[in-house]
């Protein structure tokens, strides 16, 4: 293998997860949607995903770093494909009611969780492997993210509208197989446990201590803390946005699921490029104020023209230009928490760090298919909209933000803890 096999390994076991991850994000709603037409059904199928998964996410930190990212990631790959198999095969059967739903959408959740977390822990090595920087790294990772987003939401509409949303599901079981093999075959080698470090009477840690060691660095990071806080917020949005606002947009709109799967992977499609731009172009670009502009662009506009019933190419013209700002963001704030985590650390910290940044999602869904039924669709989207502008901006009149265009090497003195 040579010094870029990983990465390209872990690019494409990635991409073909996030195609067969997208089919599902769209797959499952409608199905929900379609079997029930409750809006608060298919917000709490939503939730049902990302609250074990945020749990798990949170706890496990310290089992990435003792058993090793890599056996972690394998291993949740490999038992995704069966849990999400489950799910057409039971409905094909009669068998599947929507508690036993919410309970296979609970384990693949769960299983997501800490798969997730292993890829990301193994950046750092990763990059250094392949002697390419944390924003280039995260810039590809972003582009193939947005590329399989793309391709696996187009796909979705198709499988929907051509064999049902229950078959679809087929395609993201057989995604984490395919993604289970290349990424065994092209990280051989990497993603080694880290031995637990003894305590003052030579003994070992605790897993709990462990996990403690994780809370107390990250605490101490002025920048982590406010991105976690931040990135919480919009993800909540995009998580009611993705499962219930653009879902329901859809069907009252008439627009229809084609339509919708196009709307997904039109917006990948210009992350794509915006993601690419940034990865060959991003060490050069001032941190804080990309940041700020690309935001400004990739949050509430979206949320605001289809709120307002524009026409369908309305929607689609500004859904282009916020793909492509969003596309700058991931590459900046996964450059800039990488960077701080040291290495002995890294399993623990990020998964905890992302389990922050992902820890308000379970409430996306439920509170979208609140807003629907409470307010309307458009309401619904304005209100969407202005906590999403309200949130991104706040973070400017956090000094300690502004760190971000900053390394850890070049503050001249060690931030002070958060309390």
């Amino acid at each position: 293998m040579t010094s870029r096999t990983p990465l390209v390994g872990a690019l494409v076991a990635e991409g073909v997860s996030f195609v067969g991850t997208r089919v599902s994000m769209i797959a499952i709603p409608w199905f929900v949607l379609s079997t029930t037409g409750s809006a608060t059904q298919t917000g709490l199928v939503a939730a049902a995903e990302i609250a074990p998964l945020v749990v798990v996410k949170a706890l496990g930190g310290p089992l990435l770093d003792r058993v090793g990212p890599r056996r972690v990631t394998l291993l949740c790959d490999l038992l995704s494909a069966f849990v999400v198999a489950t799910i057409p095969l039971l409905h094909h059967l009669g068998l599947l009611t929507f508690p036993v739903l919410l309970v296979l959408v609970a384990v693949a959740g769960a299983l997501r969780g800490p798969g997730d977390a292993g890829k990301a822990a193994m950046s750092p090595e990763i990059a250094r492997t392949a002697d390419y920087s944390l924003e280039r790294v995260s810039g590809l990772a972003a582009a193939i993210e947005r590329t399989s987003t793309m391709v696996g939401a187009a796909l979705a509409g198709v499988l929907v509208a051509s064999i049902g949303a229950a078959n679809a599901l087929y395609v993201d079981a057989a995604s984490f197989l395919v993604s289970f093999v290349v990424f065994a075959v092209a990280t051989t080698g990497l993603g080694r446990p880290v031995p637990p470090e003894p305590d003052a009477e030579g003994t070992r840690t605790s897993y709990a201590r462990e996990l403690g060691q994780g809370w107390d660095f990250l605490r101490t990071e002025p920048v982590l803390v406010a991105i976690c806080a931040m990135v919480a917020v919009t993800n909540l949005v995009d998580q009611a946005y993705v499962s219930v606002l653009a879902p329901v947009w859809a069907k009252e709109s008439g627009a229809g699921v084609a339509v919708l799967g196009a709307l997904f992977a039109v917006m990948s499609g210009a992350s794509v490029v915006g993601a690419l731009a940034a990865a060959r172009w991003g060490e050069t670009l001032p941190r804080f104020r990309t940041y700020v502009l690309a935001f400004l662009v990739a949050g509430a506009p979206r949320y605001v023209v289809m709120a307002l019933d524009s026409p369908v190419w309305t929607v689609f013209a500004i859904t282009v230009l916020a793909g492509f700002a969003s596309g700058f963001l991931n590459p900046i704030l996964g450059a800039v928490v990488l960077e701080r985590i040291p290495a002995p650390l890294m399993g623990r910290v990020s998964s905890l760090n992302s389990a922050i940044c992902w820890s308000l999602m379970p409430l996306g869904g439920i509170l979208g298919g609140l807003a629907v039924a409470g307010l309307g669709i458009s309401p619904a989207l304005l209100v969407a909209g202005a906590v999403y502008l309200v949130t991104t901006m706040a973070p400017t009149r956090v000094p300690a933000f502004r760190r971000m265009d900053r390394t850890p090497a070049e503050s001249v003195e060690a931030p002070a803890p958060v309390r």
